[in-house]
């Protein structure tokens, strides 16, 4: 059976050499491509593992490279070495947009240990909760001003948007190729109305970055009944406002893969690995 593949050789040029090397003792790695392939086959088809194709390699093999590679933090720094890349390139639009979505766990996803240990990046609860929609897990993002993710992190599906907003901004750090800080400071970020509060206005002034972020009705009211003491109302910028629709577009690209749209998995950090590896391919073309 053909499979159709989606690393070219342009993408792969770029990804091979920020890939592991072959231990110094014990067996080599299998082919870094293949097993990219079967990663992505598997997320992007939301197939079982053992219906992987044979040309892809043993499904444990694909499998395993996944977690491990999650567990010691591959998977991430692939993912800063792409961003290093495209900012030394000037390549980032440092507009950002900030917003979150909710994703289906499947009956599968549900049974992992909820008690004893837990691993230093497996949150205790496995980002699964239960929203009106039932069991789920809600991915909070941040994109740049070309609908490409910049970072994201994952919470139960009920956790609500504006609480995730400061751990989202934390994670966005590129690193400068060449001497200098990683670049963590976006020039403007937008976002929808579940973000207007008053600590993320503070926080984002304290790091001088400009907010477009609109008021609710309700705030909007309650400014109005408090006459002058209700101050002035903050800056919104409805031209630059138009442009948040990157992050929903960004959203709808990582949710083009089947098996990110419906979680499967039962940990975390499995589920994450696989959005690390969406976000690689979409840097790398």
């Amino acid at each position: 059976m053909s499979v159709r593949l989606v690393i070219t050789d342009a993408m792969w040029s770029r990804i091979e050499p920020l890939m592991p090397a072959d231990p110094v003792r014990g067996r080599r790695w299998a082919d870094h491509r293949r097993t990219l392939e079967a990663i992505a086959w598997k997320y992007r088809t939301n197939s079982p593992w053992r219906d992987l194709p044979d040309g892809l390699g043993p499904f444990q093999t694909a499998h395993k490279r996944l977690i491990r590679w999650a567990v010691d933090g591959t998977w991430d720094r692939i993912f800063t070495a792409l961003l290093a890349a495209a900012d030394a390139d000037d390549d980032i639009d440092w507009t950002v947009s900030v917003d979150s979505t909710v994703v289906r766990a499947h009956q599968h996803a549900a049974g992992a240990l909820k008690r004893g240990p837990v691993g230093r990046d497996e949150p205790a609860d496995h980002a699964l909760g239960r929203s009106r929609g039932g069991l789920s897990t809600k991915v909070h993002l941040a994109s740049d001003g070309r609908a490409r993710p910049l970072a994201f992190t994952l919470t139960a599906g009920q956790a609500g948007d504006a609480p995730a907003f400061e751990t989202v901004m934390a994670l966005i750090r590129v690193p400068r190729i060449g001497p200098g800080r990683p670049r963590t400071r976006p020039g403007t970020v937008l976002a929808d109305r579940a973000y207007s509060s008053r600590a993320i206005r503070t926080y984002l002034q304290r790091r001088g970055i400009r907010a477009v972020i609109p008021q609710p009705s309700d705030q909007i009211g309650h400014r109005l009944r408090r006459g002058r003491l209700g101050g002035r109302p903050p800056g919104f910028d409805r031209d630059a406002y138009k442009q948040r629709n990157t992050v929903e577009r960004c959203i709808n690209r990582l949710k083009q893969w089947r098996g990110l749209a419906a979680r499967t998995d039962k940990l975390a950090i499995t589920y994450q690995a696989a959005l690390h590896l969406a976000a690689i391919l979409i840097w790398a073309r």
